[in-house]
């Protein structure tokens, strides 16, 4: 019984710790950092993933070190990514970068890019040559 206890303290215990860091960054590693981002994006609102994703890309084009950009988002929350992006904006603006000065602030930014987003994600006409032809391949299959 005193093992049983234990084991189910144990697991609570553990359960707890890995649930506490769920919307935080983790940068032990490149493929923990996607993970992570990705986790985090699904449980984000609509319109906080463009600037969330945004953000994260800003952010990893300013810093191209591996080991410094993973030092730098570790541990990051998605608002804390969302106010370091708007920063890295604010700079680059500042700084006269011509991809940012056609836009006025932020949010006119974000709003581009979510408009960009919901074209991409239309329905393009289908093509013409899959109504001809069904569904289907053949295979010449020839002995060898």
């Amino acid at each position: 019984m005193k093992k049983a206890t234990t084991i189910l303290v144990f697991l609570l215990c553990a359960f707890a710790v890995a649930c506490n860091k769920s919307h935080q960054i983790n940068g032990s590693s490149l493929k923990t950092v996607n993970r992570s981002i990705n986790a985090i994006k699904e449980k984000l609102p609509l319109d906080q993933r463009i600037e969330f994703e945004v953000s994260f890309w800003t952010l990893r084009d300013e810093i191209r070190n591996n080991k410094d950009f993973l030092n730098e988002i570790d541990g990051k929350t998605p608002e804390q990514l969302i106010a370091k992006g708007k920063e890295l904006f604010e700079k680059r603006k500042a700084s006269g970068n011509k991809e940012y000065a056609q836009y006025n602030n932020w949010d006119q930014m974000i709003t581009q890019y979510t408009q960009e987003r919901i074209d991409q994600n239309r329905k393009k006409t289908p093509d013409a040559r899959d109504k001809t032809n069904p569904h289907r391949v053949d295979y010449k299959m020839q002995a060898m």
